[in-house]
Formats: structure tokens, sequence, C-alpha cells
């Protein structure tokens, strides 16, 4: 599968010029797990703990830190990708079970730049024409539901909670194009 290059927001250089940010869509290598999952706990601590009890916090600590998803990953049966900038992964997500969304997160320096949308579009075109599904799923965080309204997902269940970790379960039908 190729990588995406697009245009997702601009950096103001120290001589006042524009320059595009060209980020790039890609499979994550396993040497860049630890990065994904630091990516993952840092910016859940900024945006979304204030919603989570100190046992939901841990949970998604210990979701991530995993021996066995780490082994999955290695084993294929957990994907992860990425959103570059440069060589600087500044978003992730990560899909299991071939259609479910695992984790989706992106640096809060490169929020409102597109580049969730970017990845949220990678996953459809990965899940429709690599794993041939044409439906997606995902539980999300509080505060990501407007950002699934906006990408396409419908709410499927009020929310829930399951080891402090709070989630609305969503889907979304995979259009073709």
């Amino acid at each position: 599968m190729e990588s995406r290059h697009t245009f997702a927001g601009h950096n103001i250089t120290s001589h006042n010029i524009i320059k595009p940010v060209r980020i790039t869509v890609r499979p994550v290598w396993r040497d860049e797990w630890d990065d994904a999952m630091a990516l993952a706990w840092r910016t859940f601590m900024q945006f979304e703990a204030d919603d989570y009890t100190p046992r939901g916090i841990q949970s998604f600590q210990e979701f991530i830190t995993d021996a066995v998803l780490y082994r999955m990953f290695v084993l294929g049966s957990y994907q992860l990708f990425g959103a570059f900038d440069g060589n600087k992964m500044i978003g992730m997500i990560s899909l299991r079970n071939q259609t479910h969304i695992s984790l989706l997160f992106v640096d809060g320096k490169y929020h409102m730049r597109g580049i969730g949308r970017q990845l949220i579009e990678y996953i459809m075109d990965y899940v429709l024409n690599e794993e041939g599904h044409d439906r997606i799923t995902v539980n999300s965080a509080p505060y990501a539901v407007g950002f699934y309204h906006k990408v396409g997902f419908y709410d499927t269940n009020e929310e829930e909670t399951n080891d402090g970790i709070r989630y609305t379960p969503m889907e979304c039908v995979i259009k073709h194009s």
C-alpha cells in the first residue's frame, strides 16, 4: 500500500515565509512502536485524562504498555499506522480485528490540520482494499465523539464505561470511491 502525501497545514519559518507541511501516512515499523505509544500517552494525558477516573487512566496505560499487544503487532494481527512530518511521528492510528480502530492520536501541536481525517481516510482505504470489509468501528473517547461524527461515524449505542474507560461505540460504512 502506498503512502499518501498531502498538505495538512503550514509552518511559519523564522523568515516569515509560509512553508507547507507535507504529511506522510504509512505503516509503522517495529522500531517505531515506542514512539507511537509515547505519542498516545502524551496526547491522552493532555486532552483526555480529565474525562477519566484514576482507574481509567491506569487501564489506558496498561493497554498501551501491554507486551501481548506488542506481540500482536509484531505478528501482524494488530496494525499500526503513523502520520509523519518528515521523520517525526505526529499522529497514529491502530486497527485490531481488521475493522476496529483501537487508538487514534494526533500531537496537540498538529490538531485542526486535517491529520486525524487523513489517518481515518487511510484506514478506511486499507480496510476496504486490503482487508475486504466495508464497515469500521471505534469506541470513541468523550473528547473525540464530535470528530468521529464529522468524519462519518454514527453512534451504535450510548456511552459505556469499562475498567474506568469511557467510550461511545460507533460505526462507519466505508463508501466505495
